[in-house]
Protein backbone atom coordinates (compact mmCIF):
# COMPACT_ATOMS: atom_id res chain seq x y z
CA UNK A 1 0.00 0.00 0.00
CA UNK A 2 1.65 3.59 -0.73
CA UNK A 3 0.55 6.36 0.37
CA UNK A 4 0.23 9.32 -2.12
CA UNK A 5 -0.16 12.13 0.42
CA UNK A 6 2.15 12.52 3.45
CA UNK A 7 3.79 15.03 5.76
CA UNK A 8 7.12 14.05 5.90
CA UNK A 9 10.10 15.64 8.08
CA UNK A 10 11.43 18.70 6.60
CA UNK A 11 14.69 18.53 8.29
CA UNK A 12 15.64 15.87 5.41
CA UNK A 13 17.98 17.38 3.64
CA UNK A 14 21.34 16.36 2.69
CA UNK A 15 24.38 18.18 4.23
CA UNK A 16 27.01 17.69 1.94
CA UNK A 17 29.74 15.11 4.28
CA UNK A 18 32.19 15.16 1.71
CA UNK A 19 31.80 11.60 1.37
CA UNK A 20 30.09 9.45 -0.90
CA UNK A 21 28.99 5.99 -2.38
CA UNK A 22 32.71 4.86 -2.99
CA UNK A 23 33.65 5.89 0.83
CA UNK A 24 34.52 3.07 3.04
CA UNK A 25 33.48 2.79 6.79
CA UNK A 26 37.21 2.50 7.74
CA UNK A 27 37.25 5.88 5.70
CA UNK A 28 34.20 7.27 7.59
CA UNK A 29 36.18 6.05 11.23
CA UNK A 30 39.67 7.58 10.45
CA UNK A 31 41.79 7.58 12.83
CA UNK A 32 38.90 8.44 15.90
CA UNK A 33 39.80 6.02 19.06
CA UNK A 34 36.79 4.10 20.61
CA UNK A 35 38.05 2.96 23.88
CA UNK A 36 35.32 3.14 26.72
CA UNK A 37 32.69 3.27 23.97
CA UNK A 38 30.19 -0.03 24.12
CA UNK A 39 28.18 -1.04 21.03
CA UNK A 40 25.50 -3.24 20.10
CA UNK A 41 25.31 -4.68 16.35
CA UNK A 42 22.25 -7.16 15.44
CA UNK A 43 23.40 -9.31 12.82
CA UNK A 44 27.07 -8.34 13.66
CA UNK A 45 28.83 -11.74 12.83
CA UNK A 46 28.15 -11.77 9.24
CA UNK A 47 27.74 -9.20 5.94
CA UNK A 48 27.78 -5.16 6.43
CA UNK A 49 26.87 -5.99 10.02
CA UNK A 50 30.10 -8.14 10.30
CA UNK A 51 31.87 -4.89 8.62
CA UNK A 52 30.42 -2.43 11.11
CA UNK A 53 31.76 -4.87 14.07
CA UNK A 54 34.86 -4.95 12.44
CA UNK A 55 35.34 -1.35 12.39
CA UNK A 56 34.25 -0.48 15.36
CA UNK A 57 36.19 -2.92 17.53
CA UNK A 58 39.60 -2.59 16.15
CA UNK A 59 38.76 1.22 16.87
CA UNK A 60 38.60 0.21 20.61
CA UNK A 61 34.57 -0.12 21.08
CA UNK A 62 33.70 -3.16 23.00
CA UNK A 63 30.91 -4.65 20.37
CA UNK A 64 28.78 -6.82 21.98
CA UNK A 65 27.31 -9.00 18.97
CA UNK A 66 24.07 -11.13 19.95
CA UNK A 67 23.24 -14.32 18.31
CA UNK A 68 20.96 -17.02 17.15
CA UNK A 69 23.37 -19.39 15.55
CA UNK A 70 26.40 -18.78 18.33
CA UNK A 71 28.90 -21.15 16.28
CA UNK A 72 28.46 -19.43 13.11
CA UNK A 73 28.80 -16.56 15.21
CA UNK A 74 32.11 -17.92 16.72
CA UNK A 75 33.42 -19.02 13.54
CA UNK A 76 33.11 -15.35 12.23
CA UNK A 77 34.52 -13.11 15.19
CA UNK A 78 37.68 -15.35 16.50
CA UNK A 79 39.94 -12.91 14.78
CA UNK A 80 38.54 -9.65 16.23
CA UNK A 81 39.64 -7.66 19.39
CA UNK A 82 36.87 -6.30 22.30
CA UNK A 83 34.02 -8.78 20.89
CA UNK A 84 31.08 -10.10 23.46
CA UNK A 85 29.33 -12.94 21.93
CA UNK A 86 25.91 -13.18 23.40
CA UNK A 87 22.45 -15.23 22.09
CA UNK A 88 19.44 -13.35 20.91
CA UNK A 89 16.68 -14.68 18.62
CA UNK A 90 14.59 -11.47 17.28
CA UNK A 91 11.83 -13.46 16.45
CA UNK A 92 11.38 -14.44 20.31
CA UNK A 93 9.74 -12.13 22.46
CA UNK A 94 11.43 -14.20 25.55
CA UNK A 95 14.81 -14.12 24.31
CA UNK A 96 14.44 -10.33 23.36
CA UNK A 97 13.81 -9.72 27.40
CA UNK A 98 16.27 -12.04 28.55
CA UNK A 99 19.31 -10.57 26.47
CA UNK A 100 18.20 -6.84 27.05
CA UNK A 101 17.87 -7.72 31.18
CA UNK A 102 21.42 -9.44 30.87
CA UNK A 103 23.14 -6.62 29.30
CA UNK A 104 20.90 -4.43 31.63
CA UNK A 105 22.21 -6.44 34.58
CA UNK A 106 25.92 -5.31 33.61
CA UNK A 107 24.98 -1.65 34.76
CA UNK A 108 26.44 -0.71 31.60
CA UNK A 109 25.68 2.42 29.10
CA UNK A 110 24.96 1.64 25.80
CA UNK A 111 26.34 4.24 23.58
CA UNK A 112 25.94 2.34 19.58
CA UNK A 113 22.70 0.16 19.39
CA UNK A 114 22.76 -0.85 14.96
CA UNK A 115 19.68 -2.89 14.40
CA UNK A 116 21.12 -4.86 11.15
CA UNK A 117 20.01 -8.23 11.34
CA UNK A 118 17.17 -8.89 8.98
CA UNK A 119 15.40 -11.02 6.80
CA UNK A 120 14.53 -10.60 2.93
CA UNK A 121 11.99 -12.23 0.55
CA UNK A 122 11.32 -15.21 2.34
CA UNK A 123 8.04 -17.26 2.24
CA UNK A 124 5.22 -16.93 4.26
CA UNK A 125 6.21 -17.29 8.03
CA UNK A 126 4.87 -16.64 11.30
CA UNK A 127 6.01 -16.58 14.69
CA UNK A 128 4.73 -17.98 17.38
CA UNK A 129 2.16 -14.80 17.88
CA UNK A 130 1.28 -15.30 14.21
CA UNK A 131 3.17 -12.20 13.34
CA UNK A 132 4.57 -12.40 9.58
CA UNK A 133 8.24 -13.32 9.71
CA UNK A 134 9.26 -9.65 7.95
CA UNK A 135 7.30 -7.24 10.52
CA UNK A 136 8.43 -9.44 13.39
CA UNK A 137 12.43 -9.76 12.75
CA UNK A 138 12.65 -6.68 11.19
CA UNK A 139 10.79 -4.45 12.33
CA UNK A 140 8.91 -5.56 16.23
CA UNK A 141 11.80 -7.41 17.15
CA UNK A 142 14.39 -4.63 17.74
CA UNK A 143 11.25 -2.27 18.54
CA UNK A 144 11.60 -4.70 21.56
CA UNK A 145 14.71 -4.48 21.91
CA UNK A 146 15.53 -1.58 21.96
CA UNK A 147 13.13 -0.83 24.57
CA UNK A 148 14.28 -3.33 26.57
CA UNK A 149 18.03 -1.60 26.57
CA UNK A 150 16.23 2.22 26.70
CA UNK A 151 17.52 2.83 30.64
CA UNK A 152 21.49 1.78 29.11
CA UNK A 153 20.92 4.29 25.95
CA UNK A 154 19.87 6.89 28.23
CA UNK A 155 23.03 6.39 30.74
CA UNK A 156 24.96 7.09 27.52
CA UNK A 157 24.05 10.47 27.32
CA UNK A 158 24.50 10.74 23.47
CA UNK A 159 23.72 6.68 22.47
CA UNK A 160 22.64 6.40 18.73
CA UNK A 161 20.45 3.85 17.43
CA UNK A 162 20.98 2.90 13.49
CA UNK A 163 17.74 1.28 12.50
CA UNK A 164 18.23 -0.84 9.05
CA UNK A 165 15.97 0.42 6.88
CA UNK A 166 16.89 -0.18 2.47
CA UNK A 167 15.60 1.37 -0.51
CA UNK A 168 13.56 -1.99 -1.03
CA UNK A 169 10.96 0.80 1.56
CA UNK A 170 9.77 1.75 -1.85
CA UNK A 171 7.72 -0.89 -2.33
CA UNK A 172 5.25 -0.76 0.37
CA UNK A 173 4.35 1.61 3.15
CA UNK A 174 2.35 0.49 6.23
CA UNK A 175 -0.41 -1.25 5.37
CA UNK A 176 -2.21 -0.78 9.30
CA UNK A 177 -5.51 -2.68 8.11
CA UNK A 178 -3.54 -5.58 7.84
CA UNK A 179 0.39 -5.80 8.19
CA UNK A 180 0.70 -9.48 9.11
CA UNK A 181 -1.35 -10.50 6.12
CA UNK A 182 -4.20 -12.30 7.84
CA UNK A 183 -6.39 -11.04 4.66
CA UNK A 184 -4.47 -9.90 1.95
CA UNK A 185 -2.27 -12.16 -0.63
CA UNK A 186 1.21 -13.12 0.50
CA UNK A 187 3.76 -10.84 -1.03
CA UNK A 188 7.07 -11.45 -0.33
CA UNK A 189 8.31 -8.32 -1.86
CA UNK A 190 6.01 -6.23 -0.67
CA UNK A 191 6.09 -7.87 2.80
CA UNK A 192 10.08 -6.65 3.10
CA UNK A 193 9.25 -3.61 1.71
CA UNK A 194 6.62 -2.92 4.50
CA UNK A 195 9.32 -4.04 6.77
CA UNK A 196 11.85 -1.36 5.83
CA UNK A 197 9.52 1.28 5.70
CA UNK A 198 8.72 0.57 9.08
CA UNK A 199 12.25 0.32 10.54
CA UNK A 200 12.55 4.26 8.55
CA UNK A 201 9.50 5.16 10.25
CA UNK A 202 10.70 3.70 13.94
CA UNK A 203 13.64 5.97 13.77
CA UNK A 204 11.83 9.48 13.07
CA UNK A 205 9.17 8.40 16.07
CA UNK A 206 12.01 6.89 17.85
CA UNK A 207 14.18 10.33 17.62
CA UNK A 208 11.32 12.76 18.35
CA UNK A 209 10.63 10.73 21.36
CA UNK A 210 14.42 10.25 22.77
CA UNK A 211 16.38 13.69 21.72
CA UNK A 212 14.89 15.08 25.25
CA UNK A 213 17.61 11.97 26.51
CA UNK A 214 20.19 12.85 24.43
CA UNK A 215 19.54 9.84 22.41
CA UNK A 216 19.31 10.42 18.76
CA UNK A 217 17.66 8.03 15.97
CA UNK A 218 19.08 7.07 12.02
CA UNK A 219 17.48 5.12 9.36
CA UNK A 220 19.87 3.78 7.16
CA UNK A 221 20.29 2.27 3.15
CA UNK A 222 23.61 0.63 3.08
CA UNK A 223 23.32 -0.03 -0.65
CA UNK A 224 22.53 -2.84 -2.81
CA UNK A 225 25.04 -5.21 -2.09
CA UNK A 226 24.71 -9.48 -2.40
CA UNK A 227 25.38 -10.71 1.02
CA UNK A 228 24.13 -13.74 3.26
CA UNK A 229 20.44 -11.70 3.06
CA UNK A 230 19.99 -12.85 -0.58
CA UNK A 231 19.64 -16.64 0.45
CA UNK A 232 16.41 -16.90 -0.32
CA UNK A 233 16.37 -15.90 -3.57
CA UNK A 234 16.37 -18.02 -6.45
CA UNK A 235 18.93 -17.54 -9.24
CA UNK A 236 16.44 -16.47 -11.57
CA UNK A 237 16.00 -13.92 -9.57
CA UNK A 238 19.55 -12.78 -8.83
CA UNK A 239 20.38 -13.00 -12.35
CA UNK A 240 17.89 -10.43 -13.04
CA UNK A 241 19.15 -7.81 -10.52
CA UNK A 242 22.57 -9.03 -12.22
CA UNK A 243 23.90 -10.32 -9.28
CA UNK A 244 24.44 -13.40 -11.29
CA UNK A 245 27.87 -13.92 -13.45
CA UNK A 246 28.13 -15.96 -16.58
CA UNK A 247 28.78 -18.77 -14.78
CA UNK A 248 26.17 -18.19 -12.24
CA UNK A 249 28.63 -17.50 -9.32
CA UNK A 250 27.14 -14.31 -6.86
CA UNK A 251 29.31 -10.96 -7.83
CA UNK A 252 29.32 -7.47 -7.18
CA UNK A 253 27.06 -6.07 -9.57
CA UNK A 254 27.85 -2.84 -12.06
CA UNK A 255 29.28 -0.34 -9.64
CA UNK A 256 27.00 2.93 -9.46
CA UNK A 257 25.94 4.81 -6.36
CA UNK A 258 23.98 2.31 -5.99
CA UNK A 259 25.67 -0.73 -5.74
CA UNK A 260 28.46 -1.21 -3.35
CA UNK A 261 31.12 -3.69 -1.61
CA UNK A 262 30.69 -4.57 1.85
CA UNK A 263 33.09 -1.94 3.07
CA UNK A 264 31.39 0.56 0.85
CA UNK A 265 27.54 -0.48 2.28
CA UNK A 266 29.02 -0.44 5.91
CA UNK A 267 30.46 3.13 5.49
CA UNK A 268 26.95 4.90 6.23
CA UNK A 269 26.15 2.64 9.03
CA UNK A 270 29.48 3.68 10.84
CA UNK A 271 28.93 6.93 10.11
CA UNK A 272 25.63 7.42 11.57
CA UNK A 273 26.86 5.66 14.59
CA UNK A 274 29.72 7.90 15.39
CA UNK A 275 30.25 10.75 13.18
CA UNK A 276 30.66 14.61 15.05
CA UNK A 277 28.47 15.85 11.58
CA UNK A 278 25.27 14.24 12.59
CA UNK A 279 25.63 16.22 15.84
CA UNK A 280 22.15 17.66 17.18
CA UNK A 281 20.85 15.92 14.26
CA UNK A 282 18.71 12.75 13.87
CA UNK A 283 15.51 11.04 12.81
CA UNK A 284 16.31 11.35 9.22
CA UNK A 285 17.20 8.40 6.16
CA UNK A 286 20.62 8.28 5.51
CA UNK A 287 22.33 7.01 1.97
CA UNK A 288 25.80 7.66 0.45
CA UNK A 289 26.92 8.67 3.60
CA UNK A 290 24.92 11.18 3.80
CA UNK A 291 21.10 12.43 4.78
CA UNK A 292 19.08 11.51 1.30
CA UNK A 293 16.68 13.64 -0.17
CA UNK A 294 12.51 12.89 -0.35
CA UNK A 295 12.33 12.27 -3.50
CA UNK A 296 8.49 11.78 -5.03
CA UNK A 297 6.79 8.55 -5.48
CA UNK A 298 7.45 7.90 -9.28
CA UNK A 299 10.81 9.29 -9.35
CA UNK A 300 13.85 7.10 -10.73
CA UNK A 301 16.19 8.60 -8.40
CA UNK A 302 17.35 7.41 -5.07
CA UNK A 303 16.56 8.65 -2.08
CA UNK A 304 13.62 8.25 0.95
CA UNK A 305 9.67 8.53 -0.47
CA UNK A 306 7.40 10.53 1.26
CA UNK A 307 5.76 7.64 3.30
CA UNK A 308 8.80 6.07 5.00
CA UNK A 309 9.00 9.97 7.09
CA UNK A 310 5.40 10.57 7.37
CA UNK A 311 5.00 12.22 10.73
CA UNK A 312 1.69 10.51 11.72
CA UNK A 313 2.56 6.88 10.38
CA UNK A 314 5.76 7.31 12.46
CA UNK A 315 3.38 7.92 15.59
CA UNK A 316 0.85 4.96 14.30
CA UNK A 317 3.09 2.44 14.10
CA UNK A 318 4.72 3.61 17.22
CA UNK A 319 1.20 2.94 18.95
CA UNK A 320 0.66 -0.24 16.55
CA UNK A 321 3.87 -1.89 18.01
CA UNK A 322 3.36 -1.27 21.46
CA UNK A 323 -0.07 -2.97 21.00
CA UNK A 324 1.69 -5.78 19.12
CA UNK A 325 4.75 -6.41 21.37
CA UNK A 326 3.14 -5.61 24.76
CA UNK A 327 6.09 -3.63 25.37
CA UNK A 328 6.81 0.19 25.97
CA UNK A 329 9.81 2.73 26.35
CA UNK A 330 10.80 3.90 29.91
CA UNK A 331 10.56 7.93 28.33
Amino acid sequence: MLKQQAKPLTKQVPIDSGFGPRTTAQEVLGNQNLKGKIAIITGGYSGLGLEATRVLAEAGATVIVPARTREKAEAALKDLPNIELETLDLSDPQSINAFTQRFLASSRPLHILINAAGIMAVPLKRDSRGFESHFATNHLGHFQLTAGLWPALKQANGARVISMSSRGHRMSGIDFADPNYHHRDYDKWMAYGQSKTANALFAVELDKRGKADNVRAFAVHPGTIVTDLARHLSDEELKAMGALDERGQRRIMEYNHETKTIPEGAATIVWCAISEQLKGKGGVYCENVDIAEINPVNSPTPGVRPWAMDLKDAERLWTLSEELTGTTFDI
